[in-house]
């Protein structure tokens, strides 16, 4: 027997889109002339500084753009063929944008240990001006999103980038400062180095993140040991098996199972009971439940 609860938010969603619309475009609109602000001073003034946090706050706007993309997809209906929506297409997008940003962070990287044996003058104050100008819109960014993100892991990510950003640039004001008033230009490649591995290490885990989560893997804040002693402890469960528990998009989780329970009263309640649980506890929204009446043979308890 079979019994599919779909915690379905189309609804919800759409308010949900509806709200953080306005704080995306204008979070994207920042972000991206900042960008392009940092980007033309950077070659100017020949500052591979300025130039690797340009990058570095373009993978922001990649990244505010892949959340507010998949807060659109969030509200799209189902279809004949995609039985889910486009959910998933969010997650092929972090997968991309992480090698894209991979490959970057490489080219930053070369050109800074280049620079440390053919050093480049660089124009101090115009890295301290702009760098400035970028803690301001990192901060004003990071406040557009600090309500949002209590209730949601998509804006909280957005919200945690645009505050390691903040730190960054202000990093980038500290070099400009040293450079200014000591004259070491090798100041600014070691800067970009430090920038690098900021950036590489905040795609190392969106990598390992959309790897995991494109081949199905257990959501990485699911633990799936925990979701089956919940499910042993339901009211009549004798035993658990067939659990499979995977992430539908960046934001939402699936999970199906079988439930061995001999006596099928109150089989209607527990569904009930199981799906709150599994949405509150684990953030698992889209719940398959198979009841068996007798024991499986199935020859490992949890994942078979």
């Amino acid at each position: 027997m079979h019994s599919h609860h779909d915690h379905s938010h189309g609804h919800g969603h759409a308010q949900h889109f509806d709200t953080h619309n306005r704080s995306f475009a204008l979070a994207v609109v920042l972000n991206v002339v900042f960008v392009a602000i940092e980007a033309v001073y950077g070659v100017l003034s020949g500052s591979l500084a300025l130039l690797a946090d340009a990058g570095h706050n373009l993978s922001d706007v990649l990244g505010l753009v892949m959340a507010w993309v998949a807060s659109w997809l969030a509200t799209q209906k189902a279809t004949d063929r995609n039985t889910y929506g486009l959910k998933k297409s969010t997650i092929l997008a972090a997968l991309f944008n992480a090698l894209f940003l991979i490959a970057a962070v490489g080219g930053i990287a070369w050109e800074a240990i280049g620079r440390f044996s053919e050093p480049a003058e660089v124009t101090g104050l115009t890295v301290i001006v702009v760098a400035g100008i970028g803690v301001i819109i990192n901060g004003l960014t990071m406040l557009l999103f600090m309500k949002g993100q209590e209730g949601d892991l998509n804006i909280r990510g957005a919200f945690l980038h645009m505050a390691a950003d903040t730190a960054v640039s202000v990093g980038v004001v500290v070099a400009g400062l040293v450079i200014l008033f000591t004259g070491l230009d090798w100041i600014d490649p070691l800067v970009s180095l430090v920038i690098a591995a900021v950036i590489f290490m905040g795609t190392w885990q969106l990598l390992k993140d959309s790897l995991s989560l494109a081949v199905d893997a257990v959501p990485r804040d699911i633990n799936p040991q925990e979701v089956l002693d919940s499910l042993k402890g339901l009211p009549g469960v004798e035993s658990v098996h067939h659990l499979h528990i995977w992430g539908l998009s960046t934001t939402e989780n699936a999970l199906t199972v079988h439930l061995v329970k001999p006596d099928p009263a109150s089989d209607d309640q527990i569904i009930e009971q199981a799906t709150r649980m599994l949405a509150s506890d684990f953030n698992i929204q889209h719940v398959t439940i198979q009841w068996e009446r007798e024991a499986s043979n199935c020859p490992t308890l949890a994942y078979c």
